[in-house]
């Protein structure tokens, strides 16, 4: 199995926010987790990347049970994730930005750093020329000189993307990736979803853009109040009615 999750629970105090959930990804495609607001979505992700611990269960990559590694541990296996908000350095350049999700591969020390050794220089090195091939995958070669500040929301999330692809993952988790930005720019990040699919990279995604996901996904998860109450392909979920009184209320095209 490539990546799946086995029971996996999170209680905080008297909420049970993620209740019993087993999930697998389809190795190679688009999966996504749809839900209500509060269903449990996002902290999926997070006990998934290590940024929350499970109260049980466990979450098995390749074989390995990382449910308790730190979420830099969890990067460096292949898993990156993003944000339902854009943090960016916003005083920095976008290929600066980047630069800093390709560290994780490298070796230096802060001694390297401080010192400028040729290791540093070597490594540094490789993180720019990495920054700048996943610029040009995510179409953003022409704002790499930029302040990130000075960028747009949907160029912001195609940096939170390159951050994403320029640790080397072989699993991508995006968490509300067309979240306020229009149609146009949204079917532009969709058919990136799918470069990346076509260069070998497991996608997963929250979203709320309905007509997008079934357009997209290959397999879907509903989660309401924290507990998953379908899985499938797009027209299954479309037509499951517990699906339809939880979420979509009738209308999968919204």
């Amino acid at each position: 199995m490539f990546l799946e999750t086995k029971a996996l629970t999170k209680q905080f105090g008297g909420l049970i926010a993620v209740n019993d959930v087993s999930f697998s990804l389809e190795k190679g495609k688009i999966n996504a987790i749809i839900g209500p607001n509060g269903a449990g979505k996002s902290t999926f992700f997070n006990l998934v990347s290590g940024s929350h611990s499970p109260t049980s269960g466990q979450v098995i990559f390749k074989d390995q049970n990382i449910t308790k590694l730190p979420p830099n541990k969890i990067a460096e296996l292949g898993i990156a994730r993003t944000f339902q908000t854009t943090n960016l350095f916003e005083q920095s350049t976008v290929l600066d930005n980047v630069i800093v999700g390709h560290r994780l591969r490298t070796n230096s020390t802060l001694l390297d750093a401080v010192l400028r050794t040729k290791r540093f220089k070597r490594e540094e090195s490789k993180c720019k020329e990495k920054a700048i091939e996943v610029l040009d995958f995510v179409g953003l070669t022409a704002v790499s000189d930029q302040l990130a500040s000075n960028i747009t929301q949907e160029e912001k999330k195609r940096v939170a993307f390159a951050l994403a692809l320029a640790t080397d993952p072989e699993v991508v988790f995006l968490d509300e990736p067309a979240a306020g930005i229009n149609p146009d720019e949204t079917e532009g990040l969709a058919e990136l979803m799918k470069k990346m699919v076509d260069r070998g990279i497991t996608v997963c995604l929250i979203e709320h853009k309905m007509q997008m996901i079934m357009k997209l996904a290959d397999k879907i998860m509903v989660l309401n109040y924290g507990e998953k109450i379908a899985e499938g392909t797009p027209e299954e979920i479309m037509n499951n009615q517990m699906v339809i009184e939880a979420y979509l209320g009738g209308s999968a095209s919204a």
